[in-house]
């Protein structure tokens, strides 16, 4: 979408009134916060020690795979999740055993971009404790599933011998952030990268549990009661995870208006950054039959030089952390923040604490989210292949492609880096033109492919069953037979190459970012999902509930005569997304608290 800038008057009628900024910083030390009615959370991290509570004990009781209920909330903040198979838990339960624990890991790695070298660690850590898989995130990152308490540690020491880590991947801090990765732009790129890994650092937790838990380093002299042991955060860190991001247009792989925070690259004429587009306020978590809370989509803020946009990112992390709510997590995130004291209210403050009023967003467009397949060749002449990987899982498939094998032999040879996208795919990076045909070769030889169908190519999947504690239907484990039929429905329809996103979560939390697909699933009970419609095609617009609580087996059934329309009735250049709303089968979001109004499908479908 084009020339983005602030919601303007229609969107936000001017009769609205929002709260008052707070003066000054309501949690300022553990006294003040344990006496305000905060939410348990809360209570966890002031009473952890900086995020140690009481995990280094818990990991000496082998009686149980599992973790204390405090310290699974505290172990968040380590970058990981305790889950049990699910598959299984019932069949536990009656023969009278534990759950089958095991946790998943998740790496920080700012920009998605690894080494050879660190790829056949990571590698090694997968085949060694995690069930010969690896998993590439749309948080543009590497997850571990299945690592059992017992080689936790192990795992962890073989992460930091790869010069990586996992601290703050989970949690109520700033996670790991994302960048663009479109290689043709090998300057803007670098900026991204760059910017990246400066936010990343800047605002990592500085306190040392990370190593003295999992690494058995020393405890830092003075310990929880150092004042300064996390200065930007406090004792209480933030309300809620806190997500950053940074595009470069005209691609907005990294879903910019999905984020609490967001960096635009604007480039001159000649591709040279001149400065930043400020985003806020975007998130896609929300809780079903509860209308107080909604996706939202990021307000474009202000611009910032390039030497003001860390200055920018603290500011806006540091406002949040004292206007958040932390009475309730379920409106805790910085969406509902804005939404609560305004986006004027909260640019003021950003501009405070910046030290400097902030210019007026520059113009950009965005043409889509989706990845470049294939090779690409840069602007410094480096040559670049994209890889398709179903659902990130980088795992060897029985008769299948052998994806595992297949990036380990190439890693093995290549000579420049690897890079994740937020779309769940690899790039094997900075090939010399000389070393193609060798790519090329160990690419089928194994098997990889460069691409898949149009809808296919665009679709996006959470985890959800078997491991996912949150998961009330499946996603992973589904969306690929249904993007087989549904293919089977374009192709019949003429439309078999058309670009449209769909996204599948097991939960309404959104990991897939499923309310800014075109065609978005979200699991409402077993083989039970809301369908929603109506995003657009770049990722600036969400969608609408057109049908609520469809069974599985009715979605083609559903989609089919939308698409019979589509195909017959669509305008030049006109997106599914956009189509459906100017069709009249569904209405348009504007905005977060718009997502609930005038739900449902408009007309019958011809």
């Amino acid at each position: 979408m084009d020339d983005h800038s602030p919601r303007d008057a229609a969107e936000t009628p001017a009769e609205r009134t929002y709260e008052t900024p707070p003066t000054e910083r309501p949690i300022t030390d553990a006294e003040a916060a344990r006496a305000a009615a905060l939410s348990a959370n809360e209570h966890i991290k002031i009473a952890s020690g900086y995020l140690r509570g009481t995990l280094a004990d818990g990991l000496l009781k082998h009686a149980t795979g599992a973790i204390s209920e405090d310290d699974g909330q505290l172990v968040k903040f380590h970058g990981m999740y305790l889950q049990d198979d699910r598959d299984i838990r019932a069949e536990r339960t009656r023969k009278k055993l534990d759950k089958a624990y095991s946790f998943m890991i998740r790496l920080r790695i700012a920009g998605g971009v690894v080494t050879p070298k660190q790829w056949l660690i990571l590698d090694d850590i997968a085949r060694t404790y995690a069930g010969n898989a690896l998993r590439a995130t749309t948080r543009q990152t590497f997850q571990y599933h299945g690592v059992i308490k017992s080689n936790l540690k192990r795992t962890m020491a073989a992460i930091d011998a790869a010069l990586l880590d996992t601290i703050a991947a989970c949690g109520d801090v700033n996670r790991n952030v994302m960048a663009a990765t479109n290689p043709a732009q090998a300057g803007a790129h670098r900026e991204a990268l760059k910017l990246a890994k400066d936010i990343s650092d800047s605002l990592l937790p500085k306190t040392s549990a990370w190593r003295e838990i999992w690494l058995d380093g020393e405890r830092v002299v003075g310990g929880e009661d150092a004042a300064e042991i996390e200065p930007v955060y406090g004792r209480t860190y933030l309300p809620r995870k806190f997500k950053t991001v940074v595009a470069v247009p005209p691609s907005n792989e990294v879903d910019i208006f999905a984020h609490d925070l967001g960096f635009i690259a604007i480039l001159d004429k000649k591709n040279k950054l001149t400065g930043w587009n400020v985003t806020v306020g975007g998130g896609m978590g929300m809780t079903h039959g509860e209308t107080d809370t909604f996706p939202r989509t990021a307000d474009v803020m202000c611009f910032v030089e390039p030497a003001d946009a860390l200055k920018a990112a603290e500011a806006v992390m540091t406002v949040q952390r004292d206007w958040g709510n932390r009475k309730n997590r379920k409106n805790a995130r910085l969406k509902y923040t804005i939404e609560r004291y305004g986006l004027k209210a909260f640019r003021a403050e950003v501009e405070k604490r910046v030290g400097k009023p902030l210019a007026d967003p520059k113009p950009f467009t965005f043409t889509g989210n989706g990845d470049r397949y294939g090779w690409v060749e840069g602007e410094d002449g480096r040559h670049h292949l994209t890889l398709y990987v179903p659902s990130g899982r980088i795992k060897d498939v029985e008769g299948g492609p052998q994806f595992l094998s297949g990036f380990r032999r190439i890693a093995e040879v290549h000579e420049g880096d690897f890079r994740l996208t937020g779309n769940q795919n690899v790039i094997i990076a900075n090939v010399p033109a000389a070393k193609k045909a060798e790519i090329d070769a160990l690419v089928a030889e194994y098997g990889l492919t460069n691409g898949a169908g149009a809808l296919r190519r665009n679709a996006l999947a959470c985890v959800a069953l078997p491991t996912c504690g949150l998961a009330l239907a499946e996603s992973e484990r589904y969306l690929p037979d249904l993007v087989s039929e549904l293919e089977e429905s374009l192709a019949s329809h003429g439309l078999a190459d058309e670009d449209i996103t769909i996204r599948s979560t097991g939960c309404p939390n959104g990991c897939a970012r499923p309310f800014i697909s075109e065609i978005g699933l979200v699991g409402r009970g077993p083989e039970r999902y809301h369908l929603y419609l109506g995003a657009a095609f770049d990722g600036s617009r969400l969608s609408k509930l057109y049908r609520e609580d469809v069974q599985a087996s009715e979605i083609r059934g559903i989609l089919d005569p939308l698409f019979a329309d589509y195909a017959k009735n669509r305008q030049p250049g006109e997106h599914f997304g956009d189509f459906v709303i100017r069709a009249g089968h569904v209405a348009k979001t504007t905005n977060g608290p718009d997502f609930h109004d005038r739900t449902g499908a408009l007309k019958p479908a011809a």
